[in-house]
């Protein structure tokens, strides 16, 4: 395959900054989402660049690359979650684990979608922190279209109800 024009041939040390400083905060962010602290989401996000610049994957079109990296992503964030050592481990001080947010109202916004059930909380970050439509969440997810847009609308109505419960109405 053809690497599309703009990004520098794989391997080189330019590819590999022009990749990271693309896709970091989304790689970041749906891997801060699904493990929920940072600690596991750098662990994860260090695997899945390092997988990336092993296998070198050639990709026709950024989208395709977009959700290669979406796909490793998720997957590595299973593996870790469900490792023998992450079973094992002692949950760290919830201070220690949440990120650092700029107010006090990201903090509880982001509280309340660790809160949020998987199946919830990785629909409704995909398509409001990454942009993404109901038809790449389907793609990404191995979802149908309609299950993810029930998934967002149960998402949502559990995050308002969260907020509310944590004397939060409006963001």
């Amino acid at each position: 395959m053809k690497e599309k024009p703009g990004i520098p041939p794989p391997h080189s040390q330019a590819h590999m900054h022009e990749v990271i400083t693309r896709y970091r905060t989304m790689v970041y962010g749906i891997a801060l989402a699904r493990v929920r602290t940072r600690a596991d989401a750098d662990d994860v996000f260090q695997e899945v660049f390092l997988a990336y610049f092993r296998g070198a994957p050639a990709f026709s079109e950024e989208e395709h690359r977009k959700a290669w990296l979406i796909q490793t992503t998720l997957r590595c964030s299973k593996k870790l979650l469900f490792s023998p050592f992450a079973r094992r481990k002692a949950p760290l001080q919830e201070a220690d684990a949440l990120p650092v947010f700029d107010t006090r109202e990201d903090t509880d916004l982001w509280r309340a979608l660790c809160a949020l059930p998987d199946k919830y909380r990785l629909p409704v970050h995909l398509f409001y922190f990454e942009d993404m439509t109901t038809r790449q969440i389907a793609a990404a997810l191995s979802l149908s279209e309609g299950s993810v847009r029930v998934r967002l609308t149960r998402g949502r109505a559990l995050l308002r109800e969260t907020l509310e419960s944590m004397g939060i109405h409006s963001l």
